[in-house]
């Protein structure tokens, strides 16, 4: 396990270490003022959650001594096994054959596989030819070859306003770094080499998949997929979900209970629910109870939460005499 840190956030990675992590503290790999491109150069550290630091995630590309890397962010719970894309990865091109985790199973599958991701259909309008990259999840092969391409791409900087990276890619949020970048090279630049997952079975949001508001279970809108009929990803059933990614159930931290009978709160509380159950068997190996002091909806949060929302979370305590915190 890896913690790609940037030197900013060097002090809040060490409990991390501590826990198994080897820390990778890193730069970005361009900066900012060496950036040809002057729409590029005077936009991207205001872009996006992170701005340009958002470019370290790239630095997965790096780590060559592994055949395959998971770039996950912080916010992401692993519930299931990820074996079947790291088989699919590395098999020979004879024995490849589609998988029902792709979001397109009947298209052509690349004679070899160097990326899985999937896409945020959210942040584009349907009719978008090229959709961002969800920034949360990248399943792929290190190559400093690729690492080295990303690196010109950034600092050649022909991302135009209005328009995305090569006036095809963007614009939307994140696109002057990896959501924007990932979805280029792969999708414009090479494609061929990537193939988009399943996004309620990985990366799993519960993102309302229509254009329209959700009244009563009932969607409305148009899919924002580009296609007629699309899946609700609020429908699948938490034992389907190999991972999920915090953000509109919000991190779980927060102590949101998502206690209403509707189809945007039921699914985000089974899934927060199941990173408290890793937690409390975090604490059980370190000979813990498994359950906290806290009272706010206990068998939700099991003992984690005394109110609702930021206030009422109950760090974890390490038990290296330090505190975890978000």
């Amino acid at each position: 396990m890896y913690a790609i840190v940037h030197p900013t956030a060097l002090s809040c990675a060490k409990p991390l270490e501590q826990l198994g992590f080897i820390i990778l503290q890193r730069q970005v790999f361009v900066r900012v003022a060496d950036i040809e491109g002057d729409f590029l150069r005077s936009k991207i550290e205001s872009n996006g959650c992170c701005g340009e630091k958002e470019l370290i995630k790239l630095e997965a590309y790096t780590l060559t001594q592994h055949p395959v890397v998971v770039h996950l962010d912080l916010d992401v719970l692993v519930l299931q096994p990820l074996d079947e894309l790291y088989d699919f990865m590395l098999a020979s091109p004879t024995r490849l054959t589609p998988l029902p985790s792709f979001q397109w199973p009947d298209r052509p599958v690349p004679g070899a596989v160097n990326a899985f991701f999937t896409m945020d259909y959210n942040m584009v309008n349907p009719t978008a030819k090229y959709k961002p990259v969800q920034g949360g999840f990248l399943v792929l092969r290190p190559d400093q070859a690729v690492y080295e391409e990303f690196r010109q791409i950034v600092q050649k900087g022909d991302f135009r306003e209005g328009k995305g990276w090569g006036g095809v890619v963007g614009p939307f949020y994140g696109s002057m770094t990896f959501q924007g970048l990932i979805p280029y090279y792969y999708n414009y630049l090479h494609p061929g080499q990537s193939i988009e997952l399943n996004r309620c079975i990985y990366n799993q949001m519960c993102d309302n998949p229509r254009t329209g508001k959700t009244v009563n279970d009932v969607v409305s809108g148009k899919c924002r997929t580009g296609v007629d009929e699309c899946e609700d990803c609020r429908n699948r059933s938490v034992e389907e979900v190999v991972t999920t990614h915090y953000t509109l159930c919000q991190k779980p931290w927060w102590c949101v209970p998502h206690g209403q009978d509707q189809i945007q709160h039921r699914l985000c509380r089974r899934l927060v629910h199941a990173w408290y159950t890793v937690r409390s068997d975090l604490e059980r190996s370190w000979g813990r109870s498994g359950t906290g002091p806290g009272t706010y909806d206990k068998e939700q949060f099991l003992g984690y939460c005394n109110s609702a929302m930021k206030k009422g979370y109950i760090p974890i305590t390490e038990p290296y005499g330090t505190v975890a915190t978000y």
